[in-house]
């Protein structure tokens, strides 16, 4: 069993990174690649690639599916729960705050409010389309496989 700081260690980097987290699965993808292989280096970007190749081709979100999985590898089966639960626990309250408040946000600084959360959204999904494309398809050949 891996020891208390590893999956303490495990959750608080899931957590942190649920709570910055914005744009999406493919985004997120992106945020993990600079947190655990730039910055934790807890992976090779090469070991990396093959988790986001593998959670590509499994059905549901590739970003949960792959912090799942990193937890695993870095604390073993309670590293992955205690990584999904950091990673998922702050969007399923936040979501659940949004239902309880959605029948109350009608009034005219409603509709540009959710305009500039849209706005926000695509480019901060563009800007990890961008940075995780530069460090995955280095050739043209990859570009051309990721392109199909």
């Amino acid at each position: 069993m891996p020891k208390p700081a590893r999956l303490w260690e495990t959750f608080s980097v899931s957590l942190r990174l649920g709570l910055t987290s914005f744009g999406g699965p493919i985004a997120h993808l992106g945020y993990f690649e600079t947190t655990y292989v730039r910055r934790l280096n807890w992976l090779t970007p090469q070991a990396y690639g093959e988790i986001v190749a593998l959670c590509q081709l499994l059905p549901g979100p590739a970003s949960s599916q792959a912090n799942f999985l990193i937890g695993w590898q870095r604390a073993g089966a309670c590293g992955a729960i205690l990584s999904w639960i950091g990673f998922t626990l702050p969007s399923a309250l936040l979501m659940y705050g949004l239902a309880v408040a959605a029948p109350h946000m009608n009034g005219p600084m409603a509709e540009p409010i959710f305009h500039a959360l849209k706005l926000v959204a695509v480019c901060v999904v563009a800007q990890a389309v961008w940075s995780m494309g530069r460090k995955l398809c280095p050739d043209l050949q990859r570009l051309l496989i990721a392109a199909v």
